[in-house]
C-alpha cells in the first residue's frame, strides 16, 4: 500500500520534457553495476544507449531532466496483475547520493541487498521518502542522515542494522511523519531527542535491543497514532507524559522490562483501540482511569505482576472485544460490571487469585467466544448453568474447584476447546461426550474419572488434542486411536493417557490408524499395558515425543522405531524390555532425550553421536559400553 502511494505521488510530479541528466544517468548505471543478481530483470531496461527519464522502468524525472523518483522493490506483477515476490542481490552504490533532485527512493523488500547504507545518501537534500526495508543491510544508521531535514517517511525495518541511533538524527527529523526501524539489532537508549519529531504519526522500533527508559519527551509527539516498542529491553516506568498522546490508536510495549505502576494518565489516551503491555514487570493496581478508554477494542495486560481488585470501571469499555489479564496477581471478585462488555469476544482472567461467585451478569456476553478463568481459587463446585446460555467455542475452567460429574448441557454446546483439568470431577466419562462433535481440544486431566472410555468417543471426528492423564480410567485405549477423522481435521497432534489404569496391549497397528497420521506427541506411560512396543509406531512420521515409561512392556525395542525420523524424545524406562538397543534408534538425527533405564536390556550400547547421560542406561545389568563401563571381551 505504501509503495503504491509512493508511485502515485511521484508519477504525478514527473515530466518528460527534458532528457536524463548525465550525472543522474551515471549514478544509476553505477548502482546497476553493483547488482550481481536480478532474476526478474528489474533493471533490464537500464541501458547506456537509452534515456533514463523516458525508457527506464522505475524512474521518474522532473521537467529539467533530473531524477526525482527511483522505485525498484521486491514485488512484481505477472500478466494477470497478480503480485509476485522477487529479489535483487548486491550493494548500494554511494553514487546514488549524486541524484541531487531525488525525492523518493524505494528499494524495499528486495531481500538480498546487503552491506552498509552509504552515508552519501545524506546528500539527497530533497529526499522525502526513503524505503529500504526487508533487505540485509548491516552497519549503523548513518549519522549523516541528520542532513535529511525534509524526510517525511523513513522505513529501514527488517534488516541487520546494529549500534546506537545517533542523537542528532532524531533531533533533525523535524518533518518526519513515519519512522520504521523494527526488526534490526539496534541498541542503546532511546534519546530524548525523539520528542523533536513533532509531526510523527507512526513510530515503530519493535524487535531490537533498545534499553533504558522511555524519555518523558515522548509526550511531545501529539500527532502520534501508532507506537510500537515491543520486543526490546526497555525498562523503568511508563512515563506519565504518555497520556498527552490523545491521537494514539495503537500502543504496543509488550516483551520489555517495564516496572512500576501503570500511569494514571493512561486513561487520557482517548483514541486508543489497541493496547498491549504484556510480558513486562508492571506492578500495583489497575488505575480506575482505565475505564476512560472508551474506544479500546483489545486490552492485553497479561504476564505482569499487577495486583489488587479489578476496577469496576472496566465495565465502561463497551467497545472492548478482547481482554487479556492472565498471569497476574489480581484478587477479589470479578466485577458484575463486566456484564456490560457486550462486544467482548475473549475474556482471559486465568492464573490470578480471583475468588468468590461468578457474577451472573456475565451471561449477557452473547458475543463471547473464549472464556478462560483457569487457575483461580474460585471454588466453583459446579460449572455455572448460565455458561450454557453463551455460545463460547473455548471454555477453560482448569483448577477452579469444580466437583462432581460433567454437566450434561455440554453435549448440546458449541464448545470446540474444553479444559476442565485439575479439578475434582468424578464418575464415568459419559456416553454423551460422543455428541460433542465440534471438539478439537479436550483436557480432563488431573481429575478422578474412573470408567472406561465410551465407544461413542469414536464420533469425535474433529478432535486433535486429547489429555486425560492422571485419572483412574480403565479398559482399553484402542477406542481413542480408532476414532473417526474428517479430511484435514481430526488427526491427532497430541495424546496423553498417562497415569491411569488402562490395560493393553497397545494395538499393533497403531501407526496405521488414520487418526494417528500427524501425531507429534504420544504419552501412554504409567499404565499396566503389558505386551510389546508395536513396530508400526515407526510409521508415525511426524512423531517427536514418545513416552512409554513404566507400562509393563516386554520384548525387544523394535528397530522400526528408527524410521520415525522426527523423534526428539524417547522414554522407555521402567519396563521389562530385553535384547539389544537398535543402533538405528539410538542414532536418530533429531534425538535429544533417550531413556531406557531399569529394563532388562543386554549387549553393547551402539556408538552414538548424541550425549546421553549414564542415568539413561542404568538398571540394565547386561548393558555395557559408553557411557556405562566398558564391555567384556565377549561383547566386543
Amino acid at each position: 500500500m505504501i509503495a503504491v502511494m509512493f508511485l502515485l505521488i511521484f508519477s504525478s510530479l514527473a515530466s518528460n520534457s527534458e532528457p536524463c541528466h548525465v550525472v543522474d544517468k551515471e549514478a544509476l548505471l553505477e548502482f546497476k553495476s553493483r547488482i550481481i543478481s536480478d532474476p526478474s530483470k528489474l533493471l533490464d531496461s537500464w541501458t547506456p544507449s537509452s534515456d533514463c527519464c523516458h525508457h527506464w522502468e522505475g524512474i521518474a524525472c522532473g521537467s529539467n531532466g533530473r531524477v526525482i523518483s527511483l522505485t525498484r522493490n521486491g514485488v512484481v506483477f505477472d500478466v494477470d496483475g497478480i503480485p509476485l515476490e522477487t529479489y535483487m542481490s548486491g550493494t548500494l552504490s554511494p553514487y546514488l547520493g549524486n541524484l541531487s533532485s531525488l525525492q523518493g527512493l524505494d528499494l524495499s523488500n528486495l531481500k538480498q541487498l546487503h552491506g552498509p547504507i552509504p552515508p552519501e545518501l545524506a546528500k539527497l537534500s530533497h529526499l522525502r521518502i526513503l524505503f529500504l526495508y526487508s533487505n540485509k543491510f548491516s552497519g549503523g544508521v548513518p549519522a549523516s542522515f541528520e542532513k535529511l531535514s525534509r524526510l517525511q517517511s523513513l522505513y529501514l525495518d527488517n534488516n541487520q542494522l546494529f549500534g546506537n541511533v545517533p542523537f542528532s538524527v532524531f533531533a533533525s527529523f523535524k518533518s518526519l511523519s513515519e519512522l520504521g526501524l523494527s526488526g534490526n539489532n539496534l541498541s542503546g537508549g532511546i534519546p530524548s531527542s525523539i520528542g523533536s519529531m513533532a509531526f510523527l504519526t507512526r513510530l515503530d522500533l519493535h524487535q531490537n535491543n533498545f534499553h533504558g527508559n522511555i524519555p518523558s519527551s515522548i509526550g511531545n509527539l501529539v500527532n502520534l497514532k501508532k507506537l510500537d516498542f515491543s520486543y526490546n529491553q526497555i525498562s523503568g516506568r511508563i512515563p506519565e507524559s504518555i497520556g498527552r498522546l490523545s491521537q494514539l490508536i495503537f500502543l504496543d510495549l509488550m516483551h520489555n522490562s517495564f516496572s512500576g505502576n501503570l500511569p494514571f494518565s493512561m486513561g487520557d489516551l482517548s483514541s486508543l483501540k489497541f493496547c498491549s503491555l504484556s510480558a513486562n514487570k508492571l506492578v500495583g493496581v489497575l488505575p480506575y482511569s482505565i475505564g476512560k478508554l472508551r474506544n479500546v477494542q483489545r486490552l492485553i495486560l497479561e504476564n505482569n505482576k499487577l495486583s489488587g481488585k479489578l476496577p469496576s470501571t472496566i465495565g465502561h469499555l463497551t467497545s472492548l472485544t478482547d481482554l487479556f489479564l492472565a498471569n497476574n496477581e489480581f484478587s477479589g471478585k470479578i466485577p458484575p460490571s463486566f456484564g456490560n462488555l457486550i462486544n467482548l469476544q475473549t475474556l482471559d482472567l486465568s492464573r490470578n487469585q480471583l475468588s468468590g461467585l461468578l457474577p451472573p451478569q456475565l451471561a449477557k456476553l452473547q458475543s463471547l467466544q473464549t472464556l478462560d478463568l483457569s487457575f483461580n481459587p474460585l471454588g466453583l463446585v459446579k460449572v455455572p448453568k448460565w455458561i450454557s446460555k453463551l455460545r463460547v467455542f473455548q471454555l477453560k475452567l482448569a483448577k477452579t474447584g469444580i466437583k462432581g460429574q460433567l454437566p450434561k448441557w455440554l453435549s448440546c454446546s458449541s464448545v470446540s476447546t474444553l479444559d476442565l483439568s485439575s479439578n475434582a470431577l468424578t464418575g464415568n466419562l459419559p456416553w454423551w461426550i460422543g455428541n460433542m462433535t465440534r471438539l478439537s481440544f479436550l483436557n480432563l486431566s488431573n481429575n478422578e474419572f474412573h470408567s472406561s472410555i465410551p465407544l461413542a468417543f469414536k464420533n469425535l471426528s474433529s478432535l486433535m488434542d486429547l489429555d486425560l492423564h492422571s485419572n483412574k480410567l480403565t479398559g482399553s485405549m484402542t477406542v481413542v486411536f480408532e476414532k473417526e477423522v474428517q479430511f484435514s481435521l481430526g488427526h491427532f497432534n497430541s495424546v496423553d493417557l498417562s497415569n491411569n489404569k488402562f490395560c493393553g496391549p497397545i494395538d499393533e497397528n497403531i501407526g496405521e490408524k488414520a487418526s494417528m497420521s500427524s501425531i507429534i506427541s504420544l504419552a501412554l506411560s504409567h499404565n499396566p499395558l503389558g505386551g510389546s512396543i508395536p513396530k508400526s509406531i515407526g510409521k508415525l512420521r511426524e512423531l517427536e515425543i514418545l513416552d512409554l515409561e513404566d507400562s509393563e512392556l516386554s520384548g525387544n525395542i523394535p528397530e522400526e522405531l528408527g524410521d520415525a525420523e522426527t523423534l526428539t524424545k524417547i522414554n522407555l524406562s521402567k519396563n521389562k524390555l530385553s535384547g539389544n538397543i537398535p543402533e538405528k534408534v539410538l542414532n536418530l538425527k533429531k534425538l535429544e532425550e533417550f531413556d531406557v533405564s531399569r529394563n532388562q536390556l543386554r549387549g553393547r550400547i551402539p556408538p552414538h553421536k548424541a550425549m546421553f547421560p549414564i542415568s539413561a542406561f542404568v538398571g540394565n545389568r547386561g548393558l555395557c559400553g559408553p557411557p556405562l563401563p566398558p564391555c567384556k571381551l565377549s561383547y566386543r
